[in-house]
């Protein structure tokens, strides 16, 4: 006998630890950039699981890769070694311009707990002494719920509850060299940990400056530059790395999301002599990289490497870009529209603070699934490959729900 969507949100309420607060739909199958839920009704999937789906629902490639490796090897632990993480390793370092060596874990929380591990180890290999090994980040970021990418994450909501946290790092305001600069100034920073494009923040870029900076600030006080592109990454920006897209070199790169395109899988690369400091018994996992996730991660590598994908990137950024001006345009919604590429927000009017969940709510009525960053802003990112007829429509629902938000 088949579960209807409201009992089994009475299993999901008796047996998940609740953390959540879902929407009352139970999703069933999806294909593309659309999604079905258990009663057959049909959403324009504008989240793509939390920019993880970057290539859609089912995707063949995707689908092929997966089903090869299970009838070979799923497992073997990291005290033997198989041929898909090692072609995915060499993959990475090729594509990346700046790596020598990656770490294979099993999400974007592990990825950065991997970096802040590696940061404290090459200041101890500097002969830095355990106070002055700090770790400076910004606020409005988001690097994980992990004790340590909780404390590295510079929202005070996440931290309340969890004290004491690991100590060590130090926070300043994003986009805000000048407060980087004084931040470093007793030269007791190891590494400067930030996102190139804040997505729990509001989808806030970082300018140019503000990156090519940092940059600078590391050079001069012997710091590594740590770019979380977890959320920012893997094709979002319009180029595989973001910090492609802004023309800056770090010493390490954390990934997950798009990596797997919804298959779990997390990646820290490293360049430099950096990539040298974690020798053997220094860090492990036991599930990270297994064949499994290597040979999904391997095809959505070469998928979001295309040409044809990045050019698709920026012609429905601009449309989504268009539609969300059109849309402000006739209801006032609006304040800014921000992001780069397919990561972006609509920042509400002051008039409508706070009200981004209800504003998804409607949309989900209308048969739109969309996310928010914080209580103010509705965050957009859609598959990579979304197609123009997907974006079109999701537009429309979005308009229509917007209207019926407003009354």
């Amino acid at each position: 006998m088949t579960a209807s969507t409201d009992e089994l949100f009475s299993l999901s309420e008796r047996y998940y630890l609740p953390v959540y607060r879902p929407r009352r739909i139970v999703l069933e199958r999806g294909q593309g950039a659309r999604v079905w839920d258990r009663d057959g009704r049909e959403y324009v999937d504008f989240g793509a699981g939390i920019a993880v789906n970057a290539l859609g629902h089912a995707h063949p490639a995707l689908v092929a890769a997966l089903t090869e490796q299970a009838g070979k090897l799923w497992h073997t632990s990291n005290v033997f070694v198989s041929e898909p993480p090692l072609r995915l390793a060499e993959e990475l370092v090729g594509a990346s311009g700046f790596a020598r060596r990656v770490f294979f874990c099993n999400s974007g929380a592990e990825a950065n707990e991997a970096a802040i591990k590696l940061a404290r180890k090459w200041a101890a290999a500097q002969g830095r002494p355990p106070g002055r090994r700090a770790i400076l980040t910004f606020r409005g970021s988001f690097h994980g719920r992990t004790l340590a990418a909780v404390a590295a994450t510079a929202q005070p909501k996440y931290h309340e509850g969890f004290e004491p946290l690991p100590p060590g790092f130090r926070y300043v305001d994003f986009n805000d060299l000048a407060a980087a600069e004084q931040a470093m100034a007793e030269g007791d920073v190891c590494a400067v940990l930030v996102e190139p494009v804040q997505g729990e923040g509001g989808v806030t870029p970082a300018t140019e400056a503000f990156l090519h900076g940092l940059r600078a600030l590391c050079d001069r006080h012997g710091a590594l530059l740590v770019l979380d592109e977890i959320q920012c990454g893997m094709g979002r920006t319009g180029e595989l790395f973001a910090c492609h897209a802004y023309g800056v070199a770090p010493d390490v790169v954390t990934l997950a999301k798009a990596l797997g395109s919804g298959f779990p899988i997390g990646a820290m690369l490293v360049g430099g002599q950096a990539a040298e400091v974690m020798q053997f018994g220094a860090h492990g996992t036991t599930f990270g990289g297994n064949p499994l996730a290597a040979a999904v991660a391997r095809a959505a590598l070469r998928e979001l490497s295309a040409p044809a994908l990045r050019a698709n990137v920026g012609r429905q950024a601009q449309a989504l870009r268009d539609g969300l001006a059109a849309i402000d345009a006739e209801l006032g919604l609006f304040a800014e529209i921000r992001g780069r590429g397919l990561m972006l927000g609509a920042q509400l009017r002051p008039e409508y603070a706070g009200q981004a969940g209800a504003i998804l709510d409607r949309c989900i009525e209308h048969g739109l699934l969309l996310l928010q960053a914080g209580p103010d802003v509705l965050r957009f990112v859609p598959a990579l490959n979304i197609a123009d007829a997907d974006v079109a429509e999701g537009l429309a629902r979005l308009r229509a729900a917007l209207a019926a938000f407003k009354g």
